[in-house]
């Protein structure tokens, strides 16, 4: 019998078989007893007739989507999509399929998207969450839908499992080797202290200081908005007011292309004049004249584990307890002794 170009149901498949809607779902199911003859009639019909089963009569027999949301704050930005191909990795091997939303830090499209995931009854949620609404979060919770942050958390909110950087650890690395070339007056270019990962940082970075007994100055420490013409102008004015400056620490890759391009503007030379380190290792570091010491964040380890958390390990995830992977100091050529110390005219070709 002919069938219009609507979907095929397995009513169709059934009437142009010749069998019961009961069989076909025996046959297409892999349950029950049916006859070799009747399953290869049945499979041969549903092959003719390109049925493809209903993903929502799955879900509604399966109680699950087969889906899950992913929050990023933005779709272009390097670290989101490493860490966005790791959760894609793991959830293709398997099964699921990923729904990928960007948030850009505002917590009312962040509060929007994740209604829109819990509407869509999506298996599970990761998030790279913004400067966080805890009630929002909160909330999600006591719907049941399972979430997983990664990169970096909710200040004050409790229960939601995350797996992230160990980005003080990261911080102290870099300011210790900083210092131990000699350099004492180090610029911190860094960002809202709202966003746990910024407040981590700065804390690392004063902390160290202290512990070196290098005295922190409080005008070497300036911050930024998660914009590009922010962080230039916050890189160009330290380098303007400070003079004095011999080394600058980014805290994140958008900060540090600010100072890279603030420093050519000023024709200051790295590291001869001033040396430069970020955190986080994005494909143009390398590609620097001369290339850039970063801290090293695991992004794409970080989305593969947050999607393995969520998807197969529910008792750890159930604990809450974060998953701290480390973090490691690349050493390349734009950091050097202060100008005046022993070894400060050479430039280094350090590799990583």
């Amino acid at each position: 019998m002919p069938i219009s170009r609507r979907a095929v149901t397995i009513k169709d498949v059934a009437a142009t078989a010749g069998v019961g809607v009961a069989t076909v779902s025996r046959v297409l199911s892999g349950t029950g007893s049916v006859s070799a003859a009747t399953r290869d009639r049945v499979l041969a019909t549903a092959r003719e007739l390109d049925y493809r089963p209903s993903a929502l009569g799955r879900s509604l027999k399966l109680q699950r989507t087969g889906s899950i949301g992913l929050l990023i704050p933005d779709i272009t930005d390097p670290f989101c999509a490493e860490l966005t191909a790791g959760v894609l990795d793991c959830a293709r091997t398997l099964g699921e399929y990923v729904i990928i939303d960007a948030a850009h830090d505002d917590p009312v499209r962040e509060a929007e998207i994740i209604d829109r995931f819990v509407e869509q009854r999506v298996d599970g949620i990761i998030a790279i969450p913004g400067s966080g609404d805890i009630a929002t979060w909160e909330a999600v919770a006591r719907i049941g839908v399972a979430a997983v942050f990664a990169g970096r958390t909710v200040e004050g909110l409790i229960g939601v499992p995350s797996v992230v950087a160990d980005e003080r650890a990261g911080v102290r690395s870099v300011v210790e080797y900083l210092v131990g070339l000699g350099h004492r007056r180090i610029g911190f270019l860094g960002g809202r202290l709202s966003v746990t990962t910024g407040r981590d940082r700065e804390e690392a970075f004063r902390g160290t200081l202290t512990d070196l007994g290098v005295p922190v100055d409080e005008a070497l420490i300036v911050r930024a908005r998660p914009t590009a013409d922010s962080a230039y102008a916050a890189a160009a004015s330290l380098f303007q007011r400070r003079s004095d400056v011999t080394a600058v620490l980014a805290a994140g890759h958008l900060l540090g292309e600010a100072a890279v391009l603030a420093a050519r503007e000023l024709t200051l030379r790295v590291p001869a004049d001033v040396s430069i380190a970020m955190v986080d290792d994005v494909p143009w570091a390398e590609l620097c004249e001369p290339p850039l010491t970063v801290v090293a964040r695991p992004a794409r380890d970080l989305g593969y584990r947050a999607a393995e958390l969520l998807l197969r390990d529910p008792a750890r995830r159930e604990r809450g307890r974060p998953v701290v992977l480390p973090t490691e100091l690349v050493v390349r050529g734009s950091c050097g002794p202060p100008a005046g110390m022993p070894g400060s005219s050479a430039r280094s070709s350090r590799t990583r």
